[in-house]
C-alpha cells in the first residue's frame, strides 16, 4: 500500500461530523482514513472516495484554494440503498510542489487502487486531472477509453501545455498512444470551435450534443459499457441546478440527467475510475453538494447492480443476430440476461489493428433496426474506421 502514502486524511472536522449523523447513514458506513487511525483496511472494498485539491491548471485560476468538506458532509448523510458494496474515504491529495507532482501522486494511487480491483471516485479540482488519471492505466491495459461529460471538447490548442481546456490533445498527442476511443457526452456546439467539430470527426472520435442526450438519455448506456475512465465536468450542469460560483451556462443537463449519466457509468462492467471536477465554493455552496452526492450515490448504485452478460463463449446467454447492410455483413448479439446488445467489429487480418480487445461493440437495439433497414450504425462505423487507421 506504499502508493497509498500521498494521501492526507478527511479533515478532522468532517469525521467529528460523522458522529452526529444517524446510525444507517452512509457516514456511519464508510471507512474513513483518519488522523487518529490512518488508511483503514481495504479488503472487501469496491469503491473509494478521493479528493484532488489541484486546480492550478485551471485556465481561470488566480489563486483560490477550495476543500471538498461540504461535499463529504453531504454524501456522509445520505442513507445508502440496498448495497453490498464496501466503501471508504482515503481522504485528499493535496497540491505538490509542482502541478507535476500532483499529478504524479494521483496517477500511482489511481494505478495502485485499480490494480486491487477497487473504483476510485476522484473529487476535484480542475479537469485536467484527468490526465493523470488517464496515464494511471499506462501499465495496466493496452487502450483505453475515455467518456467525458462536458460541454467542450477539451481538445484545446495541442501545442500548448495542458489546461483544464486542452487535457484531452495531450492524451491523444503524448506517447505511450493508449486512447482508443473518445466521447464526449453533453456538448454544446457553440462553446466548440467549427475546427474542434471537424477534429472529432476526423479522429472518428464520438460526441453527443446536450439535445441528443436529453431526449433520450438511454443513449449514454453503450458508451458507458465501452468506458474504462468517466470523466465529469461540473460545467455541463444548467446553472439553475448548481450554486453561485458553479454557474456556467443557462443550458446545460439537469441534476436527474447527471445522475442517470454516473448511473449508466456505475453500471458499466468496464468503468474503473469516475471523476467529478471542476469544483468551486461559494457562500450558497449547499445546493452544489448535495446533487454531486447524490451523482456518487447513483454510481454506487449502479456498481451494485452490475451484472456480467459478456461471456459469449457460451451459447445459451446470447442470441446472434445476423444483418446484411450495402453488401456488409453485420452481427449483432443480445444477452438474454439483461437484453443488451453489442456488434462484432471484423479484424482486419492484413493490418496491425488495435481492436484485439475490442472485437464487440456494445451498442442499442435500434442499432439493429437501423441495420434491419440498410443504415450502417454510427458506432460501429467509427470503430470500424480506426482499426483501419
Amino acid at each position: 500500500m506504499a502508493d497509498l502514502n500521498f494521501l492526507a486524511p478527511v479533515p478532522d472536522a468532517v469525521v467529528a461530523y460523522t458522529e452526529v449523523l444517524s446510525p444507517q447513514t452512509i457516514g456511519k458506513k464508510i471507512k474513513i482514513h483518519t488522523k487518529e487511525h490512518g488508511i483503514p483496511d481495504l479488503e472487501g472494498v469496491e469503491i473509494v472516495l478521493l479528493g484532488v485539491l489541484e486546480n492550478r491548471n485551471d485556465v481561470n485560476y488566480i489563486g483560490e484554494d477550495f476543500n471538498l468538506n461540504e461535499i463529504r458532509n453531504a454524501f456522509y448523510k445520505l442513507f445508502p440503498g440496498s448495497w453490498s458494496t464496501k466503501l471508504a474515504d482515503l481522504g485528499d491529495i493535496y497540491k505538490g510542489e509542482t502541478v507535476e507532482d500532483t499529478y504524479y501522486a494521483l496517477k500511482e494511487t489511481v494505478s495502485e487502487l485499480v490494480k486491487l480491483k477497487i473504483i476510485p471516485v476522484v473529487l476535484g479540482g480542475s479537469q485536467d486531472l484527468t490526465y493523470p488519471m488517464y496515464r494511471a492505466f499506462d501499465k495496466i491495459i493496452p487502450m483505453v477509453n475515455l467518456v467525458n461529460v462536458d460541454r467542450n471538447f477539451d481538445l484545446g490548442d495541442l501545442t500548448q501545455p495542458i489546461k483544464n481546456d486542452s487535457f484531452v490533445g495531450k492524451i491523444i498527442l503524448e506517447e505511450p498512444y493508449n486512447l482508443f476511443n473518445y466521447a464526449t457526452i453533453g456538448y454544446q456546439t457553440y462553446f466548440n470551435s467549427q475546427e474542434q467539430i471537424d477534429l472529432m470527426e476526423t479522429l472518428y472520435f464520438e460526441a453527443y450534443r446536450l439535445g441528443q442526450v436529453s431526449n433520450d438519455i438511454t443513449l449514454v448506456e453503450p458508451v458507458m459499457r465501452d468506458a474504462n475512465i468517466v470523466s465529469v465536468d461540473l460545467g455541463s450542469i444548467k446553472a439553475s441546478e448548481v450554486s453561485l460560483n458553479q454557474k456556467v451556462s443557462p443550458n446545460g443537463l439537469d441534476g436527474k440527467e447527471i445522475c442517470a449519466i454516473t448511473r449508466y457509468a456505475g453500471i458499466s462492467n468496464k468503468v474503473s475510475t469516475l471523476g467529478i471536477f471542476e469544483y468551486k465554493p461559494s457562500k450558497d455552496d449547499e445546493i452544489t453538494c448535495i446533487l454531486i452526492s447524490q451523482m456518487i450515490w447513483y454510481f454506487i448504485e449502479g456498481v451494485n447492480n452490475r451484472v456480467e452478460d459478456t461471456d459469449f463463449k457460451d451459447e445459451h446467454i446470447y442470441q446472434k443476430f445476423i444483418t446484411l447492410v450495402d453488401s456488409q455483413e453485420l452481427n449483432f448479439y443480445k444477452s438474454i440476461k439483461t437484453g443488451r446488445w453489442w456488434i462484432e467489429i471484423p479484424f482486419l487480418n492484413e493490418i496491425n489493428n488495435k481492436l484485439k480487445r475490442h472485437t464487440l461493440l456494445p451498442c442499442m437495439h435500434q442499432d439493429y433496426l437501423d441495420a434491419c433497414n440498410n443504415k450502417i450504425p454510427q458506432r460501429w462505423f467509427k470503430a470500424y474506421q480506426k482499426n483501419c487507421v
